[in-house]
């Protein structure tokens, strides 16, 4: 007698005693509940995205007025940045991270946790770049994530 696919595969939250969830299991509508470490990761993932697309941003900045200053191809100046190049590094940095909470977190529920990015890159680059953001960017960017918010604390039906 062979066994049982059944043996090896997970107890519904159903069909476990007191129909209870265990941490990372998806319960009857599917969605998994967010732990403390997967929204840790969600929040590098995206903490770090921003931080990359800051250092690209910088690393442009330079690049273009190297090459309008000495002349020379804009390409090369980008492709030889120390700020470019680390900020590639970073960004790549938070994909392996954004892989690893969409292993843990289903998009639904990971992709809204983008929207905190908005509001990291404004303040980046209000603070560091030294950009001007008028009322309405501030206004529509919190309602961003007043969206996120939502999303995240609703329970499912």
């Amino acid at each position: 007698m062979s066994k049982s696919s059944d043996a090896q595969t997970p107890l519904r939250d159903d069909a476990r005693p007191g129909g209870t969830t265990l941490p990372g299991q998806e319960g009857q509508s599917g969605r998994r509940r967010l732990t403390i470490a997967s929204v840790g990761l969600l929040l590098f993932a995206v903490a770090s995205a921003a931080t990359g697309q800051v250092m690209l941003k910088h690393g442009m900045q330079v690049a273009t007025a190297r090459a309008a200053h000495s002349g020379g191809s804009l390409v090369f100046r980008a492709a030889t940045s120390p700020w470019v190049l680390l900020g590639l590094v970073v960004f790549g940095i938070s994909a392996i991270a954004w892989l690893a909470a969409l292993s843990k977190v289903p998009l639904s529920v990971a992709y809204p946790f983008n929207a905190l990015g908005y509001i990291v890159i404004l303040i980046a680059s209000v603070l560091v770049l030294h950009e001007r953001a008028n009322l309405l960017t501030w206004l529509g960017s919190l309602l961003v994530v007043s969206g996120l918010l939502i999303v995240v604390l609703t329970k499912p039906t």
